[in-house]
């Protein structure tokens, strides 16, 4: 908690608790959605009108400035003839470069301390441009700022700004002595600023403060909903969010993107996508923010129908294909296994930025294509494209699901030596899984002990799960242990000891294991597996006898099983790390997800029709070396994504040549 106390006139000493301040924005769209902008067919505002243009016609170089040297060459000018003096202009000089991406805040703000009576306008444009910066405290001190310095009085359009900073750090003391503010100025009935004293009070943890704001407005506008709905869904309230958004006289673009966003914010992927297609449904057009969150909920679940058809469906529409949708079609598409359509997509991109390199390396990492990843990450590098941290934990990504240690060490190294970027623990939990992937536990071990890092869950979770695959079971349960401490409420972390344990034979301490997870209130996750069809995602368990189709389902997977034997396949009972009988055993493993997944795709689709599945957990040993089989008998290619990366069965052979 960092404590900053300053001296303001009419507010005495207010002390300002700056809570988890950071710079990284926030899960939901709110604070992008409901801008203070105009229209977007409106000019930037440092375009001068005709009447400005008139009177002061050097002006008309800012219609073709794209520079802070083309600016200030044009601020030289409007010195040397005398126009800086007159505030429309200095205004429209400080516009370009407070506001514009190639300008230069800094350099506004020097601009600002020139101009010899500075109007409220322009100290407006200073606090929008500190607002949605990466620092937006730097809005609240420049308005401290003002207060000692000057005799501006501060207007309608100053404070919704303001608030919008304390939202972003988030500081409710602040927040609160802007509220007292708002209210002697004779502002608190103003709807813009009730807006943004709903999300504030929201985003700085008073959910109940910014419904009762809400309910006190008259006559509130669409945004009053959406930042409403924002600040529910940012506490996961999705019935109350639903409950403004359904009772909104017209639901505009932007009440549709913050709901859609919402559901896929909070891994509710299949609601998300639903409410997607009602709203295409309503005939609404989808903004640039719908068409994202639409992708990113296909990618997770692997709705790869749906997916393609948001693309014929933008193509249809001639929607303008931005870096942003361009590379949330890429990584939508990797993620569904796809590696062609992806390259496709990107061959296509006029622009290609640091984000959809990474995304397509990272992609192609996790498909089993690593030498193709690294071949990508090179002709990146000869593009000119400087790569960034996220790069290159694609690129040893490629390295670890490649084996490819030494090639995997150099590129570590090279982060330092020639990019100048410092490996975080990302990094070096990548190099931990390198290591232990290729057996080589000694290795692994001596990189967490160089981390000039605490090593986090991650870490410690790639070196046991190498001891898992290696049978390095004392080590194991050392690091299992370790784990349950750093997280005592991960379900996961309990089971891989429990079936290290069980590996070892040591049911009665499986059996406390289980005990303690009991008296804790921690459940197992339980394994599922999704399969789309015509636009619509099916889900199994284990087990499942839920959906419809049940007995056709399991008709199928006996005759799976059947073949499967035919081919010399032998249920691998050791899998099943719970004390049964073999019997039940094989029964247990002839029923888990993806092979009722693989039983519905069968039934449900045309021969030589790829049957994509997508998993919440690893894949199993047993299941593994079953569906390889199950590639060559049905003459079918499965695309199987777990929680670590791509299996793509064909022909007997899966792309991870059995190194997972």
């Amino acid at each position: 908690m960092v404590q900053l106390v300053f001296y303001l006139p009419d507010l005495k000493i207010i002390c300002l608790g700056v809570e988890m301040y950071s710079s990284a924005q926030t899960s939901f769209p709110v604070k992008t959605l409901c801008k203070i902008s105009s229209k977007n067919t409106q000019n930037p505002p440092w375009i001068p009108t005709s009447l400005l243009l008139t009177k002061y016609p050097t002006l008309h170089h800012l219609n073709s400035c794209n520079s802070m040297k083309q600016l200030s060459q044009i601020h030289g000018v409007t010195i040397k003839t005398g126009i800086f003096g007159d505030n429309f202009v200095a205004s429209r000089i400080l516009s370009f470069s407070a506001l514009s991406p190639n300008g230069s805040l800094p350099y506004s703000r020097l601009l600002f301390s020139h101009i010899r009576k500075p109007d409220i306008f322009t100290a407006n444009t200073l606090f929008r441009a500190y607002a949605f910066s990466s620092n937006p405290i730097d809005a609240i001190l420049f308005y401290i700022h003002l207060l000692e310095s000057s005799n501006l009085r501060f207007d309608v359009h100053s404070f919704p700004l303001l608030l919008k900073a304390c939202s972003e750090i988030p500081c409710l003391s602040f927040g609160k002595a802007l509220h007292c503010q708002i209210y002697k100025l004779g502002f608190s009935t103003e709807v813009s600023v009730l807006n943004f004293l709903m999300q504030m009070y929201g985003y700085c943890g008073l959910k109940g403060s910014a419904k009762f704001l809400f309910d006190k407005i008259p006559e509130y506008d669409d945004a009053s909903c959406n930042i409403m709905m924002g600040v529910f869904l940012r506490y996961g309230d999705f019935e109350s969010a639903c409950e403004v958004f359904r009772e909104m006289p017209e639901r505009n673009v932007v009440s549709w993107s913050v709901m859609i966003n919402g559901y896929v914010q909070h891994s509710r992927f299949k609601e998300g996508l639903e409410l997607f297609q009602e709203m295409l449904d309503k005939k609404v057009k989808p903004n640039e923010s719908v068409v994202v969150n639409a992708l990113s909920a296909c990618a997770h679940i692997g709705a790869l129908e749906l997916g393609e058809w948001v693309e014929g469906y933008l193509r249809k529409k001639s929607f303008r294909f931005t870096v942003r949708v361009g590379t949330s079609f890429i990584d939508m598409y990797l993620k569904c296994g796809c590696v062609q359509k992806a390259l496709k997509v990107f061959d296509e991109m006029e622009v290609k930025n640091v984000h959809a390199w990474s995304a397509m390396v990272g992609g192609l990492a996790v498909n089993g294509r690593g030498e193709d990843a690294l071949k990508l990450f090179s002709q990146m590098d000869m593009n000119g494209v400087r790569p960034n941290e996220v790069t290159f934990i694609g690129v040893l990504n490629a390295c670890s699901h490649s084996g490819l240690v030494n090639e995997g060490k150099m590129y570590f190294d090279s982060m330092t030596s020639i990019y100048g970027l410092q490996p975080n623990i990302h990094h070096y939990c990548c190099m931990v899984d390198l290591y232990g992937r290729a057996g080589l536990l000694n290795e692994a071990e001596e990189v967490i002990k160089s981390m000039p890092m605490t090593p986090n869950y991650a870490v410690w979770g790639a070196l046991l799960n190498a001891c898992r695959v290696h049978g390095d079971t004392e080590q194991g349960e050392q690091i299992g242990k370790k784990l349950i401490e750093l997280e005592p409420n991960h379900s996961g972390r309990y089971v891989t000891l429990s079936n290290l344990y069980a590996v070892k034979g040591k049911w009665k301490d499986v059996a406390e294991l289980r005990k303690v997870m009991r008296d804790r209130g921690i459940s197992k996750t339980p394994g599922c597996s999704f399969i789309e069809l015509k636009g619509r995602v099916h889900e199994f368990v284990a087990g499942d006898n839920s959906h419809p189709q049940s007995e056709e389902i399991y008709d199928k997977l006996d005759e799976m099983i059947n073949k499967l034997k035919f081919d010399g396949y032998s249920p691998k009972t050791s899998e099943v790390l719970i004390e049964m009988e073999d019997e039940k055993k094989e029964t247990a493993l002839c029923r888990h997800s993806e092979k009722l997944a693989i039983a519905f795709g069968l039934i449900n689709t045309e021969p030589g029709t790829t049957i994509r599945i997508t998993k919440n957990l690893r894949v199993c040993v047993d299941c593994h070396s079953a569906t390889k089989l199950l590639s060559k008998i049905y003459t079918r290619e499965i695309i199987v994504r777990d929680r670590c990366r791509f299996h793509h069965f064909k022909d007997g052979v899966c792309s991870c040549r059995d190194f997972w």
